[in-house]
């Protein structure tokens, strides 16, 4: 018998916010959290700014002294968001929920990336034995899943997901589908990212693939003809997934239940979307039809993948079109919370997530900050700059990674 699947519990370090308050206050004020990147002073960087995290004290969020000297950076905002997403949610494993019943999808497209970098330097410069024995386990991308099983004793299913820049959306789709189908009760999932550091700044810049803009609020532009580039961001988002028996029995708040998800693959270039959008609509047909979907009664939120850079905006403007028909198309409200995060890399899909379940909760859709100049070519309902009060029925999240990984999970308002 299929199950039906809710979030009890959310969690999340952004360039916005490091909980959710914050984090969702920034982006109905449309506050943008790019600045001037900080912290490599001494580099001669080929890029001006980033959306890096702010203020950001892993003992606040409950990690201790160990935690942080044996993990990398992209662990502690795992953990940390883990932190916040468990105890928003009140399940405690042993007592409300079978351990061998919990089970933790949280993934990342890069992985421990300052960790690799520091020891490969230690390794030119000091030799081969100055390399940490912690070196694997904390560069690893499994690992930030790993420690979260091990912290809230989650003995059940562990599947942590790598699809770059569709992780995030892939993991909360795939642990929804566990739940759905019996394999665990609840799952904590999302993804984490902290790789705004050289190596990775300069591996994206040389590929192109980011902004050459020195001006943060004229850097990550979704939709606009004038855009030139995506913007790194960092941190993660994660959210406790259940079953609605297992909620309803506990008696737990419940943000939004979880309807529907789709996954497919271009199968066109690693780096570059399909122009056509066909792939990518799969995905977002799928997810929008096991939602049950109806254009006629229900009013959309899209949470676009909208990195500003000139081929995805296009084609996924053209994915939306084909997954829906142009009418139903032009009905949605969408926007990219990138506008103001810049790409959280892995972190991106359960951070938009997460936004997406609020938008459906508060009735708020967030703009797309910096939308001044529409390329002719991006012409649907953007919202732009401002947010607007809207009784918004369903939400959907894309996600669109590197080497053509779709992903896309449906919401719907959840009602008692």
């Amino acid at each position: 018998m299929e199950r039906r699947v809710v979030i009890t519990g959310m969690g999340v370090i952004s360039p916005v916010g490091n909980n959710i308050a914050d984090f969702w206050n920034s982006l109905v004020e449309g506050k943008c959290g790019i600045d001037i990147i900080k912290g490599f002073e001494d580099q001669e960087l080929p890029i001006s700014v980033a959306g890096q995290v702010k203020d950001f004290n892993p003992e606040e969020h409950g990690l201790d002294r160990n935690d942080v000297r044996r993990n990398d950076q992209f662990c502690h905002y795992a953990m940390a968001a883990a932190n916040q997403a468990m105890a928003d949610s009140g399940l405690v494993s042993g007592e409300n929920i079978d351990p061998e019943r919990l089970g933790v999808y949280i993934g990342s497209g890069i992985g421990g990336m300052q960790t690799f970098f520091s020891e490969s330097k230690k390794l030119i410069e000091e030799g081969i034995r100055r390399i940490s024995p912690l070196f694997v386990p904390m560069m690893i991308s499994n690992i930030a899943a790993g420690n979260v099983a091990i912290k809230y004793n989650a003995q059940g299913v562990c599947l942590p997901v790598v699809t770059a820049c569709a992780t995030g959306t892939h993991a909360a789709g795939e642990a929804y589908r566990a739940i759905k189908h019996g394999y665990a009760d609840a799952i904590i999932t999302g993804g984490a990212e902290a790789s705004v550091q050289p190596l990775a700044i300069g591996g994206f810049a040389n590929s192109k693939a980011l902004t050459r803009s020195t001006d943060p609020l004229n850097a990550s532009i979704p939709f606009n003809i004038n855009r030139n580039g995506f913007v790194m961001g960092e941190g993660a988002g994660v959210l406790v997934l259940e079953s609605l028996e297992n909620a309803q029995k506990r008696g737990a708040k419940i943000y939004a239940e979880v309807v529907g998800y789709g996954n497919s693959c271009d199968a066109h270039h690693v780096t570059a979307p399909s122009p056509d959008g066909i792939p990518a609509s799969r995905a977002i047909k799928q997810s929008l039809t096991e939602a049950g979907f109806d254009a006629e009664k229900d009013l959309l939120y899209i949470n676009a993948h909208g990195t500003s850079t000139p081929l995805n905006d296009k084609s996924e403007t053209r994915a939306i079109k084909l997954a829906m028909g142009e009418e139903a198309a032009r009905k949605a409200m969408i926007s990219s919370t990138k506008s103001m995060t810049g790409h959280m890399l892995g972190a991106t899909g359960a951070v938009e997530l997460i936004a997406s379940a609020l938008t459906l909760k508060n009735g708020i859709v967030t703009p797309t900050i910096g939308l001044n100049d529409p390329d002719p070519e991006c012409d649907l309902d953007y919202t732009p700059n401002f947010a607007r009060k809207a009784d918004v029925t369903v939400a959907i999240s894309n996600s669109l990674g590197f080497g053509g990984h779709n992903s896309c999970v449906a919401l719907r308002k959840w009602s008692e």
